[in-house]
């Protein structure tokens, strides 16, 4: 079911004049059920035909088991130290249009998760989070939340930029000439997407100036009220958690495929955060995407390929399908017509 005509039918079934408690109740229980039945499936079929997964296993039976065991629990605890700072800088982006709780500001976060993972682009991840804030604030708070992931997408932009002009001019033989301008372009690029992000106001103002869009531009108010410092605080957080992503690639690089050459391996990899982000995709094949850009880009410091995809897999599962099956019992918690005075 689209994500938008789903949004559609709850805004039109939650009038009350249409609906009784009772028929609110079922249709409420209804929409979870398809929510979960649809992550359900998608799960099932990904984990049951996953071929790397099982190559990622019998890559581990050739390591000593202590380190194997060592080595997953901190991904793992990594996975979920990464969710824990989404769920801090979704707190701080969202305390001006609602105040959540950290509990319940952690099941929307998760339970964003799960309505991700069928969506195309993830677009899914604001409708379950927002549903747990009051329906008038919903709008407001989805743009809020576009800040948060606007400034991991800078530091994606920025640093797989930069890491793609430092590959073009390592392993590609260009004239000097080129590799200066693809520098160039590379920086003007990254600055780029800095400077809109510290004036993110001008959407705002954008958005006021196109007559269709004139409705919504209440909704976007809210990026006025965001000063320089919050935008930095927003960055760091998002940088710490681009740090935890890489780290969990290099630990199991590390372990896998050990004596690779350290700046190439942690560049690809931002090479890799780059180009996952610029191609349009749904979560359905996003582990696909990955494994053919990793084991393509990793080619040229190693024959391994088995075992770069398989390390592609591990992340994949373990920061997407983890989490949306934690994210699944928070579904049951949705209120999709709370009264806006509750």
């Amino acid at each position: 079911m689209d994500v938008v005509l789903l949004k559609n039918l709850v805004t039109l079934c939650s009038n009350k004049f249409l609906l009784t408690a009772a028929v609110k109740k079922y249709l409420s229980i209804f929409l979870k059920i398809t929510i979960l039945s649809m992550a359900g499936w998608y799960i099932y079929t990904k984990l049951n035909n996953h071929s790397n997964l099982r190559d990622f296993t019998q890559l581990l039976h050739g390591l000593d088991r202590v380190q194997v065991y060592r080595t997953l629990v901190l991904v793992f605890v990594l996975m979920f130290v990464n969710w824990l700072l989404e769920v801090v800088k979704w707190r701080y982006l969202s305390r001006r249009i609602e105040k959540l709780s950290f509990w319940t500001a952690l099941q929307s976060v998760f339970c964003g998760l799960t309505w991700a993972i069928f969506t195309p682009n993830r677009i899914g991840e604001y409708g379950g989070r927002i549903l747990f804030l009051k329906p008038e604030n919903r709008a407001s708070a989805a743009v809020a939340m576009g800040v948060g992931q606007f400034a991991q997408l800078v530091l994606t932009s920025i640093a797989g930029s930069l890491s793609i002009a430092w590959f073009v001019m390592t392993y590609l033989e260009t004239p000097l000439s080129v590799s200066f301008g693809i520098w160039l372009l590379a920086i003007i690029y990254a600055l780029g997407f800095l400077i809109v992000y510290f004036n993110v106001h001008w959407v705002e103002i954008i958005v006021s100036r196109i007559k269709f869009l004139r409705r919504v531009k209440p909704f976007f108010a809210v990026l006025e009220d965001f000063t320089t410092a919050e935008l930095a605080v927003v960055l760091l957080n998002s940088l710490a958690r681009f740090l935890i992503f890489t780290s969990q690639y290099i630990i199991l690089l590390l372990v896998l495929l050990p004596g690779l050459p350290s700046i190439a391996m942690v560049l690809m990899i931002f090479i890799l955060f780059f180009i996952q982000s610029a191609v349009p995709s749904l979560d359905l094949f996003d582990f696909s995407v990955r494994s053919f850009v990793a084991s393509n880009l990793y080619a040229y410091i190693t024959d391994q390929e088995i075992a770069v995809m398989a390390i592609v897999s591990c992340i994949w599962f373990v920061n997407l399908i983890v989490p949306a099956i934690i994210g699944s019992f928070f579904v049951l918690n949705i209120n999709f017509f709370r009264d806006s005075k509750s």
